[in-house]
């Protein structure tokens, strides 16, 4: 199976074959940590569900954190719990697998779990994570549709949890500055913005190939970073889409599992977005466009560090490995009610499955969906 890690790496070589200046060198530094700043406040106790390459690079990532840390584990898998538990120094009664980690409700130990599994088990598992009184970050895309999406919204509100989405490029300093500069109307009006997210994709057996378990195809992986960046980077939402498919390899990207596709918003004000999503294609590239400057993510969304220029010159914030700074921030939200530059919540991954499901139904059809 390809793993998000294999991401990095297959981006890291489209970037040689681009021949970006400074790119290669960039990718592959070692990650900074967070600053050594001392901090006194508890600590968000963190149950990883879905033992996977995503699920270890948090950990991982979570070693660093100030507010955050790892406490428990959720795994269908025996020997990647016996793994974890060495290596993190998880007791045995932190440990669950997916018949009976509804007990968590009797676990004191644990304040949040991270569920990081395929796209179709979120709803149900985040729905008995709240009924087990524990709060939810839940892995982007945060269900298969809208319809996912608000029922898990509404089981976290009955449960009286909070339910976050893993949208880690919320927090990644440069992203952060650029929306902070528009914010400010140093880009003038915003007219337009370009997104490119893509990579080829292997192994064809792997889960994001299955449509019963992803729920489609790049899009659903990858194109909810265009989708997320557009209205983060507008600052509006959109109301109305086209789209397009492309399928060069029926093989692997069987009914259902999307390869490519080109899809475009429109927002009140006027401006529009233009995007591509791939499975085909490596991609890593936003655009902002305003009538007094310009913003340019180069990479925009992959592991980092990420590249930012505006037209006022290159940003350079330091690199910390992005989900340590997620979960800290995921921390503070949970804990102390932070409010995040831009949202995290259950209500912002409802707003991008929407999208979602709009320009399925765009290729589909051929013809403009509204968004109400």
């Amino acid at each position: 199976m390809n793993s998000r890690r294999d991401f990095l790496q297959k981006l890291t070589a489209s970037l040689i074959i681009l021949n970006l200046p400074g790119q290669v060198s960039a990718a592959t530094n070692s990650l900074t940590t967070q600053s050594t700043q001392t901090y006194d406040g508890p600590a968000l106790r963190v149950a990883i569900m879905g033992l996977g390459s995503y699920g270890a690079r948090v950990a991982e990532a979570m070693q660093a954190c100030k507010k955050a840390r790892v406490v428990g584990v959720i795994s269908g898998t025996p020997s990647k719990i016996s793994e974890w538990q060495r290596k993190y120094n998880i007791p045995a009664k932190n440990c669950y697998n997916y018949e009976n980690f509804d007990e968590i409700k009797n676990n004191p130990d644990i304040d949040a779990v991270y569920v990081i599994t395929p796209n179709a088990l979120h709803r149900d598992q985040v729905i008995r994570v709240a009924k087990a009184g524990k709060h939810v970050i839940c892995e982007k895309p945060m269900g298969l549709n809208a319809k996912e999406c608000q029922d898990m919204i509404d089981a976290c509100k009955a449960a009286k949890v909070k339910l976050l989405v893993g949208y880690r490029m919320h927090f990644e300093p440069n992203t952060v500055d650029i929306i902070n500069q528009r914010k400010r109307g140093e880009f003038g009006k915003i007219l337009s913005f370009e997104g490119g997210t893509g990579f080829p994709i292997g192994d064809p057996t792997q889960w994001r190939l299955n449509k019963a378990l992803a729920g489609g195809g790049s899009l659903m992986d990858v194109g909810i970073y265009a989708i997320n960046g557009a209205r983060y980077m507008v600052g509006e939402e959109p109301v109305w889409v086209t789209a397009q498919e492309t399928k060069t390899n029926p093989a692997k990207f069987k009914d259902g599992v999307d390869e490519t596709i080109q899809f475009q918003l429109g927002f009140p004000s006027g401006a529009i977005a233009s995007c591509v999503t791939s499975y085909n294609i490596s991609l890593d590239r936003f655009m902002l466009n305003g009538d007094k400057g310009f913003a340019e993510l180069r990479p925009a969304f992959g592991y980092g560090p990420i590249k930012a220029r505006t037209n006022k010159g290159e940003l350079d914030f330091p690199h910390v490995m992005h989900q340590t700074t997620q979960m800290d921030e995921m921390a503070a939200i949970i804990l102390g009610n932070k409010k995040p530059v831009v949202p995290v919540d259950g209500e912002e991954g409802l707003r991008d499955l929407k999208i979602i499901d709009a320009i399925y139904q765009a290729v589909k059809t051929g013809s403009k969906v509204s968004l109400s």
